[in-house]
């Protein structure tokens, strides 16, 4: 299978253009980034998943800065680079300090160590839990 390669938004279908003119307006970039343009060659996909995190990602209980914390950590656990790179980026722009990110990483490292430690000796829930 040939490597594939982002669409441009000059070379890209009005279906696909319309999500990335999306994207640029409701995060005030002058471009898309390459997620979104490798995401492009399934352009239900790329709707699909522009309005997911549209919705999710949008202020709501959470705030901009926990919701892109959160969703670093998973990257961290999940060991998905480009997320890491992007929703770093993201966080810090939403207000995390070096500081923040330090204690994010912390907790993600303690949260995989125990978790690993509970399911690997099979540590049963706790009746107060429930």
């Amino acid at each position: 299978m040939p490597q594939r390669t982002p669409i441009e938004y000059r070379d890209a279908s009005p279906q696909v253009r319309a999500v990335y003119d999306d994207i640029k307006r409701t995060r005030q970039v002058e471009d898309v980034n390459n997620f979104w343009k490798y995401l492009a060659h399934d352009p239900a996909s790329l709707s699909r998943t522009w309005h997911s995190v549209k919705e999710i990602m949008t202020p709501g209980t959470l705030d901009a800065l926990t919701k892109e914390m959160i969703y670093l950590a998973v990257s961290v656990t999940n060991g998905c680079g480009y997320c890491i790179a992007s929703h770093s980026a993201a966080a810090r722009k939403a207000g995390m300090s070096e500081a923040m990110f330090g204690e994010v990483m912390a907790v993600v490292g303690m949260a995989n160590e125990t978790n690993r430690l509970a399911n690997g000796y099979r540590v049963p829930i706790d009746p107060a839990f429930d």
